[in-house]
């Protein structure tokens, strides 16, 4: 090997090439399907052309250009594990917006983050102590001013690099699966792209969402007076949102003792739904609240209340405000924790009580404990009707939270030896704990006299066990517990539970729902018409047949109908089918027992149109008024 050759090897760029190529590998070891070649094709044109421009345009500090490059490049593909980890997709530049929440979730963050992950910043804390103690080091990159012929070569090899990552990406932008995309493009050109074309979204004219638009491209039929129609007419109406809810703790018992013995009683109480799905996005449990109390779905990147937040949202608050109704939502939380201090202005509350009204007594991770919440909320509203006031209440738990680091103090859930000190066991002894508080609520509501002149709708947020973050571990106790791999069905089922006593005849309804059901299947108790209003949900009440667009935790492009659960690839053809019935997965041409297709091509556009129709519409509605719902303390 001659000396110009050992030269190169021992070269910046060299030497950084192997250090990303390590890197770009290890992100896609966790996101993708583990290929050979595919990461090396996709990523590394990007990283020559830095490497390019760094040779082109400068003569000295050559290693901190690189090493620049390297700290850019590193925090982007740590960025992408981190946030595969939890929701399942591929992070971008909106996710920036919401580094304030990270504080407030550093807990879940840490929990998420394995040892080996923090290995990809490795070589950076070494360049960094060879820069301050080897003056050598410093000067390694450096070289007298190249030559014309270098710099031309340089040119030359970003151009190339250059023309081959557009050609990485202008093809395959028609992709909506965004892991697909990613995938194809390489993650730093998919990151590039989503950066330069993010606002160029194309919105339906206002004219085309219409009620009946929607209820077209969903295939709802025109009904009558529908059935329960003004059952629970007059009454209170009570959200309760469950943190981290799944529908899998339902009748769940481990060695014989029950996880939520006060919802087992409950459900036999009420109208249960147990095939009901999350639809958040990005914001979590502000997506549900902002979902359940309008029926519209989630924006394509952020969090509702902050895409959304100063919008003159169309909502159950208002429409109940205007029959008088007294409205208010409860959180434990500072109102600015995922911009509710912008969301709840925007659905119309007329007040909220958050910290400050709560005062962190009994703190548990974010705020108060749930204990205090429905205490303190209870009493409130008792002394809201006691006024002859008619209530719209919205109250907001958050003790189960994930990591479901749940106090010592609150844990009355006696495990067996092989939960303890797993992900799967804090899990289960945080819900046992809420479903615990919410025996408390039901309680209190009893003795304040307004449990039997309410209509009370309790449901889970979003799931508390990613499939994506589980270790084998985590996976085996699941199995243990539900006889079955744990996996989409599991990880997305939220329960959904309507009482009103003596209003409502205890059932289980079998239909397929999600958060955009909510709105309208209360509305219909609470005989509130929505004729004239655009709404993505329908009323489970009446409407037995579903289709529900998927965006989080699931790519964009996935749906559930009344059968499976559908994840595209690169589009429909190569997309996953899961059925519901626990079957294994398939193509998209899986037909269930009767032969019939599981799903539809068509199916799969008519979900990719709704949430078109549902980030137009909203994205066109006027400004709300700046005064919002007064703070209560």
């Amino acid at each position: 090997m001659n000396e110009r050759v050992r030269e190169a090897l021992r070269s910046p760029f060299a030497v950084f090439t192997v250090l990303l190529t390590i890197k770009f590998y290890m992100a896609s070891s966790v996101v993708f399907d583990g290929s050979v070649w595919n990461p090396l094709i996709t990523s590394l044109p990007s990283v020559w052309a830095a490497f390019a421009l760094i040779e082109l345009l400068t003569d000295k500090r050559k290693t901190l250009a690189y090493a620049i490059v390297d700290l850019i490049y590193t925090c982007v593909y740590f960025a992408v594990i981190m946030y595969y980890k939890y929701f399942g997709i591929i992070v971008t530049y909106h996710a920036f917006s919401q580094i304030g929440q990270v504080k407030e979730v550093k807990g879940s963050v840490f929990q998420l983050m394995h040892p080996y992950f923090l290995l990809i910043f490795a070589d950076l804390v070494v360049i960094a102590l060879l820069a301050a103690r080897h003056r050598g080091f410093r000067r390694w990159a450096s070289r007298p001013r190249p030559s014309r012929a270098y710099r031309m070569g340089a040119a030359v090899l970003f151009l190339v690099m250059f023309v081959i990552c557009a050609l990485q990406v202008v093809p395959n932008r028609g992709i909506v699966n965004e892991l697909a995309r990613a995938e194809r493009m390489g993650i730093i050109n998919y990151e590039v792209d989503i950066m330069l074309t993010s606002r160029r979204e194309a919105l339906h004219e206002p004219s085309v969402v219409t009620p009946a638009a929607v209820r077209e491209v969903k295939r709802l039929p025109q009904t009558g007076v529908p059935a329960y129609w003004s059952a629970a007419g007059g009454r209170h109406v009570i959200f309760i949102q469950l943190e981290a809810f799944q529908t899998i703790l339902l009748d769940l018992k481990v060695d014989g003792v029950e996880v939520t013995p006060v919802l087992n009683r409950l459900k036999e109480e009420g109208v249960y739904f147990p095939r009901f799905f999350q639809q958040v996005g990005a914001g979590n449990t502000s997506d549900a609240e902002y979902t359940a109390n309008t029926s519209l779905l989630t924006p394509p990147a952020g969090a509702a209340s902050e895409t959304y937040g100063r919008k003159a949202l169309p909502s159950l608050p208002k429409l109940l405000h205007a029959r008088g109704y007294e409205t208010v939502t409860f959180h434990t939380n500072d109102v600015k924790f995922w911009h509710r201090d912008a969301l709840y202005p925007a659905l119309g509350f007329d007040r909220y009580y958050d910290q400050q009204f709560f005062r962190d007594e009994d703190f548990v991770h974010f705020g108060s404990s749930d204990e205090v919440l429905y205490r303190k909320s209870v009493a409130e509203l008792k002394a809201l009707a006691d006024e002859g006031q008619k209530v719209y209440a919205n109250l907001i738990s958050m003790s189960a939270h994930h990591p479901f680091n749940l106090p010592a103090h609150k844990d009355t859930f006696d495990l067996p030896e092989r939960f303890r000190g797993t992900f799967v066991g804090d899990y289960l002894r945080s819900q046992h704990y809420a479903d615990k508080a919410l025996g408390l609520f039901i309680e209190e509501m009893k003795a304040a006299g307004l449990w039997e002149n309410s209509l009370i709708v309790i449901y889970g947020d979003h799931m508390g066990m990613p499939v994506y973050s589980l270790t084998k571990e985590d996976r085996s106790l699941l199995k243990e517990l539900l006889g079955r791999t744990y996996g989409y069905y599991d990880m997305l089922r939220v329960p959904l539970l309507i009482v009103a006593p003596g209003a409502l005849e205890p059932q289980t309804i079998e239909a397929v729902g999600g958060h955009t059901d909510i709105m309208p299947t209360v509305a219909n108790l609470a005989g509130v018409r929505l004729d004239g209003s655009v709404v993505f949900g329908q009323d489970l009440l009446n409407y037995r047949s579903n289709l529900l667009p998927i965006r989080y935790y699931l790519p964009t492009g996935s749906f559930i109908n009344d059968h499976a659960i559908f994840v595209p690839g690169e589009g429909f053809g190569d997309g996953t089918v899961y059925p519901l019935d626990g079957g294994k997965p398939g193509g998209a041409d899986s037909v269930g027992a009767d032969g019939a297709p599981l799903v539809t091509e068509d199916e799969y556009r008519r979900a990719l149109d709704l949430f078109r129709m549902s980030h137009s519409y909203i994205s066109q509605l006027p400004e709300r008024p700046k005064e919002g719902g007064r703070q209560s303390s």
